[in-house]
């Protein structure tokens, strides 16, 4: 409270007031500090409301682009993560690959060495069974030809004749 011209005249006398004064002054001095601190809690309350409000703006503002910048880093990672599990897939069926390699391989001398004939040498094998098979057919039907021209000529001179 602003003090006035006559406040500041009865503080220079302040000394010279009488001592039964102090009491009044005592009570009106806590009277004006609890009216001072009254008007700061209504103050308080009242701008406390509006700070509180405020602050809960701010809090969901803040959330907001919290979420948002953590949505955009998590989508940024997974997407890494991605790509790294994607490399390390490649590399390792190409280390799968060249293992399965290196396995026939090993197989493959493992049964030359024992004797065991490959697919290529079944293949050839069976080719060659099979034109041999073809060379006995081509054989199998000269000697039926030459086998049946005696049987004709003999049926021949002796007169039958085929029912055929």
């Amino acid at each position: 409270m602003p003090r006035t011209a006559h406040d500041q005249n009865d503080e220079s006398s302040d000394t010279a007031r009488p001592a039964h004064e102090l009491p009044r002054m005592a009570r009106e001095s806590a009277q004006q500090i609890w009216l001072a601190g009254l008007g700061a809690f209504a103050k308080a309350q009242e701008e406390g409301g509006k700070v509180f409000e405020a602050l809960v703006r701010e809090g969901l503002s803040l959330q907001r682009r919290t979420q948002s910048a953590a949505e955009e880093h998590l989508g940024e990672a997974a997407q890494r993560m991605s790509h790294l599990a994607s490399g390390l897939g490649e590399r390792a069926a190409g280390q799968w690959d060249r293992l399965e390699g290196i396995f026939e391989q090993r197989v493959a001398k493992a049964l030359q060495r024992l004797g065991i004939p490959t697919a290529q040498d079944m293949l050839a094998l069976q080719a060659r069974v099979d034109a041999l098979e073809e060379e006995r057919r081509r054989l199998r039907a000269g000697q039926d030809d030459t086998a049946s021209a005696p049987d004709a000529k003999s049926r021949h001179k002796t007169g039958a004749v085929d029912e055929d």
